[in-house]
């Protein structure tokens, strides 16, 4: 029984070295293919386009909002610096119109609120005016504090909502 065992290992090695393959000496040439060569298209340009409302945010890096103290619609220094960019951007996109938008907290009237929002509002387009800016390029709308970006009642929240919003129009 163990020579048959002996035996069949041997065939069985035979076998399989007769099996392998040996690599040729010389590899074939790549194959030839005769495509049409196209031109390149244009490279399409990456990020958001020029003078639309992701451009302008991204460029304004957080700056397209200003804030304001409570009952306050007085453009501070900080203020100034961001409607300086915002005035140097729409300058650089002539045929960029823009909306300026006021808010406030949720503390007082409804009515109170809307007529705060709007002298926020009309604050900062008459600051981008005075930089330049064209006032028929500029419209305020005042949403009081129908549109709140921080929910909570305490000082934080009230800070976040009291604020003036640019939003370019395209």
């Amino acid at each position: 029984m163990k020579k048959i065992t002996i035996a069949v290992t041997v065939a069985s090695a035979i076998a399989l070295s007769a099996c392998a393959k040996k690599a040729p000496e010389e590899l074939p040439p790549p194959p030839q293919t005769a495509a049409p060569t196209t031109p390149a298209a244009p490279s399409q340009p990456t990020g958001p386009v020029p003078g639309t409302q992701q451009h302008f945010v991204q460029q304004m890096q957080g700056r397209d909002t200003i804030y304001f103290d409570t009952d306050k619609y007085d453009i501070d220094a900080e203020d100034q610096a961001a409607l300086r960019q915002q005035a140097q951007y729409l300058q650089q996109y002539p045929n960029v119109r823009a909306t300026v938008e006021g808010h406030a907290d949720e503390r007082g009237t409804r009515e109170y609120n809307l007529a705060l929002g709007e002298r926020r509002a009309n604050a900062a387009k008459n600051y981008l005016v005075s930089l330049g800016v064209g006032a028929d390029r500029i419209t305020v709308v005042s949403y009081g504090k129908e549109r709140p970006v921080a929910l909570g009642s305490n000082e934080q929240a009230w800070a976040r909502n009291r604020r003036a919003v640019t939003v370019v129009l395209n």
